[in-house]
Parts: structure tokens; sequence; C-alpha cells
């Protein structure tokens, strides 16, 4: 077993000040010293070529986010190219992972599963003072989210489908971020899904206040939306894209399917998740393929539920309590892996095994 954790951070502010923060605290933190050692195995797939075009695209669709990119290279000493290329999630390559994803009556749930030698380890809350949406939610690549909730009771989860036939865009976590931060509504967000371009084919899964659950198809070529309350890592409209091989995650969604019915309760969906006896939880970390965390939103209630490891208790967080300015005294949320890599914000990562 291994301890990991995550780091939790609110902050209330502009962007280009939000950069600032993140950057002092990156320079105190192992997390880009290691996920430098990582990407030198694969530095092939790590590529920006396009920054002018990445900036363009960013200024149309999060224009803020260049503010923090740029707060981020001065803390970090960095030039603004080299953070873009860094942060910008425009036009790069990234691991695959698992996913399993449930909505009902006021909750998304999902386990993100991956290896944990990918994952920063940073939980945020982000209040900008400049523009967009409060947002709560898990980071990647730094600027992205994961999965999460904005003020306004959006929440989004995404799973991977494929990477084949990749295109220039912008990937997963830069499209998690910019839906948080910028839509209200599940009919905002598809709009947006339709009309950003894709690098790689990912399910985007949407819920609002008014209960409207989507799992929105996306890929470099095409977008199809369907209403839908499961999701794993196989596409069902636009199966063309989907990978050769889809038995894992059509088992996965048979046992999902075990668990929902309508009015199942946020805390019961959690368990169902989180519990490994019940099925959905995954240990297959060597494989790309174990859960990282659990995490549940309650677009009514403006709840946000987080978990590492098994059999948790999950820590909650209250969007209007945050929304306030209340500060909240965690400041990491722990939990146990199976295995021994830690994640990329501890000093004794040495790389995935």
């Amino acid at each position: 077993m291994v301890r990991v954790f995550s780091e939790f951070d609110q902050f209330y502010g502009s962007h280009y000040q939000y950069g600032l923060f993140q950057g002092k605290k990156l320079k105190q933190s192992p997390i880009l010293v290691n996920r430098a050692k990582q990407w030198q195995t694969r530095r092939k797939h790590h590529f920006v070529t396009q920054t002018d075009r990445a900036i363009d695209l960013l200024k149309h669709y999060l224009p803020r986010m260049c503010d923090e990119i740029e707060g981020l290279a001065e803390a970090l000493e960095w030039s603004f190219d080299q953070a873009v290329r860094e942060f910008a999630g425009y036009y790069l390559e990234i691991g695959k992972s698992g996913c399993s994803i449930m909505t009902g009556d006021d909750y998304l749930v999902r386990n993100y599963d991956s290896h944990p030698s990918g994952y920063e380890g940073r939980y945020l809350f982000y209040y900008p003072s400049d523009g967009g949406y409060a947002t709560i939610g898990a980071s990647m690549q730094i600027t992205g989210r994961i999965d999460g909730l904005n003020e306004r009771g959006l929440a989004m989860g995404y799973n991977f489908t494929n990477r084949i036939g990749s295109g220039d865009g912008f990937i997963c976590n830069m499209i998690g971020r910019i839906i948080l931060e910028s839509c209200a509504t599940v009919t905002e967000a598809v709009d947006l899904l339709r009309d950003i371009p894709h690098r790689t084919s990912f399910s985007y899964v949407l819920i609002d206040q008014t209960g409207s659950s989507v799992v929105v198809e996306a890929s470099p070529r095409s977008v199809a939306v369907r209403p839908a309350n499961m999701c794993t890592n196989h596409f069902e409209l636009l199966k063309e894209e989907n990978r050769f091989r889809n038995d894992e995650s059509l088992e996965r969604l048979a046992q999902i399917k075990q668990h929902w019915h309508p009015k199942l309760k946020p805390q019961f969906a959690y368990q169902a998740f989180n519990h490994w006896q019940d099925g959905v939880f995954s240990n297959k970390y060597q494989v790309w393929s174990g859960t990282l965390h659990t995490s549940l939103y309650q677009p009514n209630a403006l709840q946000a539920w987080f978990s590492h490891g098994a059999n948790q208790r999950p820590v909650i967080f209250d969007l209007d309590k945050l929304l306030k300015g209340e500060r909240v005294r965690v400041r990491k949320i722990t939990g146990q892996l199976t295995g021994q890599t830690p994640f990329l914000n501890d000093l004794r990562w040495a790389g995935p095994n």
C-alpha cells in the first residue's frame, strides 16, 4: 500500500493573481520536476508547435486563461511561450485512463481511473474576480480540470475513449476547465462541445440543476449527444471512434447498471463507486486503470465530495460557504492505494512501477 494525498487550495482573485499564486506554490512542490522526469521518456508525445494558434483559441473560449498562464510564467521564471506549451492544454498527448460515471437525482458520481504516476494531487476551489464562474474540482496539467462543479450548479466529468486519429485541438482537461468556468447549463456546455476543437476522443458527462443529464461523445471529427445516466470508456453513437476492444468498458457499464435506479440517494451512489466490494472501484493500477479518486457533485445542494482510496469517507465541501469566503480548514485529502507509486506531488515519486 502507498499513502497518497491531494492538497486543497481556495483562491479569490484575478486569473493573473491565481497564476502567480499557483506558480509560487509549484516552485516549492515536486510536481513539475517529477512531471519533467516523466515526460523525458515520452517527449515525442508532448508537443505544441502552434503556440500562436493555442493563444488565439484560448482568447476565444476562455480569454482570462492567458492571464493565468502569464502569472504562472512570471512566478516560475519561464518565458510565456514555455508556459503556453506546458499549461495551455492544446495539441498535447495524455496517458490513457479508465473511468466510470453515473448521474442521478441531484448528483454526478465518478471514479477517475489511471496510473498514480501522472496524477498531480491538487483539488482546487477558485473564485475569479475578473469574470467566469467559481469552480471546484481536481486539476490535471495544472490549469485543467478532471471533473468538477461550478457556482451555477453545472457538474462535469469525462471518460477517455480513444487517441488514435488525434486532431489539432484542446485536450480533455482544458475543455473541462472551459466548460466549468464559462457554462451555466447543460445546453450551454453542449453548444461549447460542438464548437470547440477536440484533440482526442472523450465522453463528457454533464448534469445541471434542472436534472438534465447527457453524455456528449466528442472526437476530432464529430460530436454526438445522448441523454444518459451512465458512461464508461466507449461511445454508443460514434461507434467508429471506439477502440478495437471494449470488453472491460462494457463489463464496467453492466456493473454500474446493477447499482443505478432513479431515486438512488447520493450517499449510496458514492458507496457503490467507492466500496471495492461493489465492483466499480478498481485496483488495476499497473494497467493504468486503478481508481485514483472518487468524486461526487450535487448541482442543487452545491456540494462536492472527494476521496482517495477504497472504502473512504469523503471530504465534503459546501460551495455556498466557499462562495461567501469561508475558509476551509482542510489542507490535505489523504488515502491509500495498492501498489508502491505515489502521486506526482510526492517527493518519493520515481515513475511507474
